[in-house]
């Protein structure tokens, strides 16, 4: 079955993302018809899952240190960021019924902390504006001119004079990045750059030792690898090491880097040196440690874990509390990562994100070979793409 075009214009968005949903909010303001088409059987699953830990919609900081998180895509992602700012991102999220507050680090959130709410009124508005979403429709590439999927019905097509797809990332699959999509590109001619993890926890083999501090927060801690630093947490989890500090520095594991933790950022060397120098006693390493430095229990036994037997000298403890390092680290699989390097070049499209190789066709989001940290930027930078391309495309179909 085809589905004719509609007479003042027909979009299709494939995948129900953020990037997508955006592309196609944007497209139905414009007066473009616009059929969204996600092959899980309901929509927004990743954003939902970017809920259950508060939903960071964005980050509220100078425009500098904003773009530097995105590293070399920076410049090509600039003027879309601009276009659709962290106080722009605010309004549209409030124009959905959400109150918002940001926290100390900047980083903005709605009040309930989860995705649920906004994604029901902005599902809401796209239904008051005509926007038609099919489930259960797996994108399979091109029929002729038009785009084919597979559904519980069978085989089916639509025509569009535009398309966005947003079809994001390759992690966690069971939501519905699975990164599929690469090989129907690549089939068309259209380079792809090889997915690897970003945003990910360290994979670390931990002795049985560790069992009792699995769970427990690493707090107060300065994290390094490569070029990247951070002072987040870390929770030392059954695999390995996970949570925002750890993320921060992932890239750094990624490129082959040893991964180095400061358990005692806000001390020198030569003030532990003096605190490690007092007399022991017949305290125990642990208690020594926790009545000298103040290391808490997670701390000692990440030390213990990875320096046991513990140096004697004093100087060289210090350096160790200042300078532990897990050197062969490695990052956990690539579903497993929050994000996901790689995908559809910038050389690939262009300035309006339409693809070089099909005229008519607008990739946004995860799809396109950018990383950032966790934070805010990276939903800040799926809804400026998704919207980005939405607008583009419905310049398109009016100059057509």
């Amino acid at each position: 079955m085809t589905i004719d075009n509609s007479p003042n214009g027909h979009a299709v968005v494939v995948g129900a993302g953020p990037a997508g949903l955006m592309a196609a909010e944007t497209l139905a303001r414009s007066g473009v018809s616009v059929t969204i088409c996600e092959h899980k059987p309901s929509v927004g699953r990743k954003f939902l899952m970017a809920g259950k830990s508060g939903l960071n919609l964005t980050k509220i900081e100078d425009d500098a240190s904003f773009l530097n998180a995105f590293t070399e895509a920076k410049p090509l992602l600039q003027p879309m960021l601009a276009g659709f700012d962290s106080v722009a991102i605010q309004k549209w999220a409030e124009d959905l019924g959400q109150t918002l507050f940001t926290g100390s680090t900047g980083r903005v959130f709605p009040t309930v902390m989860k995705a649920s709410p906004l994604l029901r009124a902005w599902l809401a508005r796209l239904a008051g504006a005509g926007v038609q979403i099919n489930t259960r429709w797996q994108w399979t590439g091109w029929h002729g001119t038009s785009l084919a999927f597979a559904t519980p019905q069978g085989q089916r097509t639509l025509g569009a004079d535009v398309t966005v797809l947003a079809l994001g990332g390759a992690s966690w699959a069971r939501l519905g990045s699975t990164g599929e999509w690469a090989t129907i590109l690549r089939g068309q001619g259209i380079d792809v750059a090889a997915f690897e993890a970003a945003n990910a926890g360290v994979a670390v083999n931990w002795s049985s030792h560790m069992a009792p501090h699995f769970g427990a927060a690493l707090k107060g801690i300065a994290l390094r690898s490569g070029a990247y630093r951070s002072r987040g947490e870390a929770i030392i989890a059954t695999k390995g090491l996970e949570g925002g500090g750890i993320y921060a520095v992932s890239r750094g594991v990624r490129d082959g880097h040893p991964l180095v933790i400061d358990l005692l950022p806000d001390q020198s060397v030569e003030a532990l040196i003096a605190k490690l120098d007092r007399p022991r006693g017949r305290m125990s390493v642990s208690n020594y440690l926790r009545k000298a430095v103040k290391l808490d229990a997670a701390k000692i036994g990440l030390l213990q874990e990875l320096a046991r037997p513990l140096p004697q000298d004093s100087r060289v403890l210090a350096e160790l509390l200042k300078a532990l390092s897990i050197k062969n680290a490695k990052l956990r699989p690539l579903d497993e990562a929050i994000s996901t390097a790689g995908g559809i070049p910038f050389a690939a499209v262009d300035e309006t994100l339409m693809l070089n190789a099909r005229p008519d066709v607008f990739v946004a989001g995860e799809m396109l070979d950018w990383e950032a940290p966790t934070g805010g930027y990276l939903l800040s930078a799926c809804l400026a793409t998704g919207r980005w391309a939405g607008q583009h495309a419905a310049a398109r179909v009016r100059n057509v």
